[in-house]
C-alpha cells in the first residue's frame, strides 16, 4: 500500500526537527527550473498570479530568491515537519517514534507543485506554489503540463517496488490532479470523511483534512500493508460504513454528541 498527501500551506521552519535523518527530493532539477521561472515575477505579479496579499508575495518573492540547489539542515526541513496545516495537524509526525517514520518514509508521499513528489523526510526550503497554479512553461500552461507523467512514473516506481497492491488517495482533488490513474501499477482507493451536521452526513473541509492525517498517522503508527486494514481506522470517532462504500471509495462517518 502507498498513501499520497497533498502538502500544506502553512510551514514550520522555527520548531526543531525531532530526526536528523533526511533525504533529498527526486525532482530536484526540475525544482530548481521552476525556482528560476518565479524568481522572473515581481512581487505583484505573484500576487495575482497566486491570489494572495502583497504581503504574502513579497514574502515569496524572498523564498525564491533565497532559494538554493545546495539543501543543508540550515536552510531547509524534512517535508512532513515542515508542513504544518490541517492533514499535518492530524498527522503530527514530530511525535512519531522512529519506526512509525521509517513506515512513513516508505509508503507515504506528498505531492507538491514545486517538487513533483516528496517523500516525508525529504529535505525542502520554504515556498509556496500550489499545483493548480497556472505559471506557464515551456512544457505548458500550467502545473500539470509542467509536470506531465513524471509524478505518476514515480508512484509507479514506489508501487513496483513495494509490490503494492493499493494506492490510498488522501490528497486533495487539486493535488491528485498531477496523478494520472490510468498510469498506475495498481488501483486507486480514496477514502472520504463525512460528519454529522445538520440533520444529515457532510464532508466538512477542516475535519476532512484532519481526518486524511489521522488516517495516515494510523498506518504509520500500526504497519499497516494492505489497505484493507485501514477498514478497521477509528481515530477521533470515525468508522467505515460498508454500506455506502464502493469498491474504491470508503466512507467514514462520524458522529459527535453536543
Amino acid at each position: 500500500m502507498l498513501i499520497v498527501l497533498s502538502p500544506a500551506k502553512s510551514l514550520d521552519f522555527e520548531s526543531p526537527a525531532v530526526t536528523d535523518t533526511h533525504t533529498l527530493p527526486e525532482f530536484m532539477p526540475q525544482a530548481g527550473k521552476l525556482i528560476e521561472r518565479l524568481r522572473e515575477l515581481s512581487p505583484a505579479q505573484i500576487a495575482g498570479l497566486m491570489k494572495i496579499s502583497d504581503p504574502l508575495a513579497a514574502l515569496n518573492h524572498g523564498r525564491y530568491a533565497a532559494w538554493s540547489p545546495k539543501f543543508t539542515r540550515e536552510n531547509a526541513k524534512q517535508a512532513v515537519l515542515a508542513f504544518n496545516g490541517d492533514v499535518y495537524a492530524g498527522l503530527d509526525a514530530a511525535t512519531l517514534p522512529p519506526p512509525a517514520l521509517d513506515y512513513a518514509q516508505a509508503h507515504i508521499r506528498i505531492l507538491s507543485g514545486l517538487y513533483g513528489v516528496l517523500r516525508p523526510l525529504d529535505l525542502m526550503q520554504p515556498y509556496r506554489l500550489e499545483m493548480g497554479t497556472k505559471l506557464a512553461t515551456a512544457a505548458g500552461k500550467d502545473l500539470y503540463a509542467y509536470w506531465g507523467e513524471r509524478v505518476s512514473a514515480s508512484l509507479n516506481a514506489v508501487l513496483a517496488e513495494r509490490r503494492a497492491e493499493a494506492l490510498v488517495n488522501l490528497a486533495s482533488e487539486e493535488y491528485f490532479k498531477s496523478v494520472r490513474p490510468k498510469l498506475l501499477a495498481a488501483p486507486v482507493i480514496t477514502p472520504v470523511f463525512e460528519d454529522w451536521k445538520g440533520g444529515k452526513y457532510k464532508i466538512i473541509s477542516f475535519y476532512a483534512k484532519r481526518a486524511r492525517g489521522l488516517m495516515a498517522r494510523y498506518a504509520a503508527q500500526n504497519n499497516i500493508i494492505q489497505a484493507s486494514d485501514l477498514h478497521a481506522f477509528d481515530s477521533e470517532g470515525y468508522r467505515f460504513d460498508p454500506g455506502i462504500s464502493s469498491e474504491h471509495t470508503w466512507v467514514f462517518r462520524r458522529r459527535l454528541e453536543g
